[in-house]
Formats: C-alpha cells, structure tokens, sequence
C-alpha cells in the first residue's frame, strides 16, 4: 500500500516564507537607501552651508578690500596733487629772483651807445626793443648775452635805421632767454643747526 504525502501545504508555507524573506529584504534595502539618501542630502547640505559661509565671508573681505583700494586710490591723487603743488612752489622758489637776474644781467651786459625802450617778459622769454648808435653795439650786445651766466640764445628780429632827435641810430628788435636758476646742493640740503659754543 503507497503512502500519498500532500505537499501542497509545505510549498505553500515555503513560497510565504520566501515571500517573507524578500519583503523583510527589500524593507531593509530600502531602508538602507533611505537612510543613505538622507546621508547623502545632509552631506551635500552641510558642504552648500559651508560654501554660503565661505561666500558671504569673500563678500564681506572683497567690501573691505574695495574700500581700502578707494582709500589708496584717494591717497595716490592727494599725493599726486601735493607733488604737483611742490613741483609749483619748487618752480616759483627757483624762478622769484628771476627778474632781479634778468635786469641786473641786462644792466651788466649792455654797451655803451645802446639803450632800450621797451622789455616784454614771457616765462623765460624776454624780448626788448631799443636804439644803438650802430650796428656792432648791437652784435656786441648779443655776444655779452651769449656770455652771461644768467641769459642766452638772442636772436634778432629786425634791425633798422632810424632817426631819434635829429640824430642816426640803429633801432633794433631781439629776442633772448632767461636761464632758470639751479638749486645748488647747499641749497636743496636742509640747513643745519648752528654749533654749540663751548
């Protein structure tokens, strides 16, 4: 006599327990993934934080630096302005005895026979006008100009006869330069204090 067996309620019971293995496994995978998930937006979070606090801190260093750099662009044109005023008040110190030069030389280097009429004055440019009994006291007039320490470069611009008061004079037009006076050493060194007696 052969023994039938029903395997219908084993299979069964082995396919819910498969069941139940897989559910129990894809809860545990998918919390796995949730839990990495969560991992991973927390890191990613956590590295966009710190990047917004590095950025507004580069913000706030670049305000500063922008307001130091104005600040320096500032100071460069005070400075640029006050070496341009120094530069005026250098100039004007060198030029302010250049009128005492210009007659004094003018007084030096004039020969006898000539006198002037009228001395116009432009920067370093100087042109008189004025009468000689001849020409040669006007060409040696121009030779003393050449050789003074303080004028240069005349160059005539017109001479012609003239009469003055009955008498034949040479009336002539002519240009010259004045030179600007050089700081000596002495001069540019500050002055130094006066020695103790005793």
């Amino acid at each position: 006599m052969s023994v039938r067996i029903n395997l219908l309620p084993h299979r069964e019971e082995r396919r819910k327990r498969g069941r139940q293995h897989f559910a129990v496994l894809g809860g545990l995978t998918a919390a796995l993934g949730a839990v990495i998930v969560g991992a991973g937006y927390l890191y990613v979070s956590g590295l966009i934080s710190t990047q917004d606090q590095r950025n507004v801190f580069l913000k706030s260093e670049i305000s500063k630096l922008d307001k130091e750099i104005a600040e320096i662009k500032k100071l460069k044109d005070e400075i640029a302005a006050l070496l341009a005023r120094k530069q005026i008040i250098e100039t004007l110190q060198a030029d302010r005895a250049q009128t005492v030069h210009l007659l004094d030389q003018l007084v030096r280097q004039m020969p006898e026979g000539v006198y002037l009429t009228t001395m116009t004055q432009r920067g370093l440019a100087v042109n008189v006008h004025g009468y000689a009994q001849s020409n040669a006291r006007v060409s040696t007039l121009m030779r003393n100009v050449e050789s003074s320490p303080w004028l240069a470069s005349p160059k005539l611009i017109e001479i012609k006869a003239s009469t003055v008061n009955k008498k034949r004079l040479s009336e002539f037009n002519l240009t010259l330069q004045l030179k600007r006076a050089q700081l000596t050493d002495a001069a540019k060194a500050p002055a130094k204090a006066p020695a103790k007696k005793g």
